[in-house]
């Protein structure tokens, strides 16, 4: 082999190494990219809150907590960590619409006793009503604002004879705004648990309407309040989705149908209602409604003796009842009740034909009759 082939094979080989390990590079950079430290925000930490809370939401424990938030970011309008009791924001009601992760600010929040505080924790069309309870009737104090209710209605429907005791549920889903003049809940400083007390009013979140409802049920009997489990209202949602009560529009964005359910599982429920008796708890009550004493405005029209064949009169038009004979004469047909035996009958028949025969000038129809 000639000295110069050989240069240019050793050339060859080596551009051919090169390029292998060049390529090797390439493939190996490509597979394990260099992770980049993450870099956490050195600042103080701020209220944030921990899920969308629309306006009018009452603040609960769980609605908010403190999150690191970058210095530079950081407003004097926030709540920062060390600078701010969080219990004392408890009961407070979101004045406008937070999103998640978003700091909480002092104007966000509207505080018991500012002016305006139950109008700012009442959603868009709704109306505040108090009802007076007990301790029986407002499950013993462990009502607290932010609570769902449900209201039953306790009566007793006099008649003659016993009377028919019934429990109503007539309203559900009711959001509790205040118990007293109180809208926050009152925490032990010792243990930190949420004290239970007794109270005489509930102030509630409702419609125009079932405000009426609610003062026209104050004055038929006891009102009794039923604390609601916190998935009801989502299993009922899922329920009135799947029964198509609730229709969620096709061309809503994924926020608008958040927004769209919120709103629904917010609403008071009106109808629909349930009961029980006294018959459906003790075999000794009564189960059905008593007749009512009314001074006889409602009793059933009295029947009054009538002719033989007529067995009485109902509201002054005769009952016919029993055999009779039809007799026609031109174009007015009369019913003769037959008095005994049909001879009778036939005999008043013969009776009004000769009565028409007798007539001057005039020819008589002829006479049908059927016995009925």
């Amino acid at each position: 082999m000639d000295r110069k082939k050989l240069v240019l094979l050793l050339g060859a080989l080596v551009v051919a190494i090169g390029s292998a390990f060049l390529a090797r590079s390439m493939f190996a950079g490509d597979a394990a990219p260099v992770a980049e430290a993450q870099v956490e925000p050195q600042g103080p930490k701020v209220l944030v809150a921990n899920r969308a809370l629309p306006a009018g939401t009452i603040i609960t424990a769980d609605a908010m907590g403190y999150q690191q938030w970058p210095e530079e970011l950081v407003q004097d309008a926030y709540f920062i960590e060390g600078n701010s009791d969080m219990s004392q924001l408890l009961g407070t009601v979101v004045r406008f619409p937070i999103t998640a992760g978003e700091p909480v600010t002092h104007g966000a929040l509207v505080r018991p006793g500012d002016r305006g505080f139950l109008a700012a924790a009442l959603g868009p069309g709704m109306r505040a009503v108090t009802v007076p309870v007990s301790a029986k009737t407002g499950v013993a104090g462990f009502v607290f604002p932010g609570d769902r209710v449900d209201m039953v209605l306790t009566q007793s429907v006099a008649g003659e004879g016993r009377e028919l005791r019934a429990a109503e549920t007539v309203l559900r889903n009711l959001r509790v705004l205040a118990t007293d003049q109180t809208t926050e809940q009152v925490t032990d400083q010792v243990t930190g648990q949420t004290q239970v007390r007794a109270f005489r009013t509930v102030t509630l979140e409702v419609t125009p309407k079932i405000a009426e409802k609610v003062a026209v049920a104050q004055t038929i009997g006891e009102l009794t309040l039923v604390l609601r489990s916190i998935s009801d209202n989502q299993a009922e949602l899922e329920r009135a989705i799947a029964s198509g009560e609730i229709e969620i529009p096709a061309d809503a964005t994924p926020e608008e149908e958040e927004r769209f359910l919120r709103t629904a599982m917010g609403r008071p429920v009106e109808g629909k209602s349930t009961f029980q008796t006294g018959g459906d708890v003790s075999r000794f009550q009564r189960k059905t409604i008593p007749p009512q004493n009314d001074g006889g405005r409602n009793r059933a029209p009295a029947r009054t003796p009538a002719a033989p064949g007529v067995s009485a009169k109902v509201n002054g038009a005769p009952v016919y009842k029993g055999p009779s004979v039809r007799v026609t004469r031109g174009k007015a047909t009369t019913e003769v009740p037959v008095n005994g035996s049909i001879t009778a009958a036939t005999g008043q028949l013969n009776s009004n034909v000769s009565r028409g025969v007798g007539q001057a000038g005039q020819t008589v129809p002829s006479a049908l009759s059927t016995i009925r």
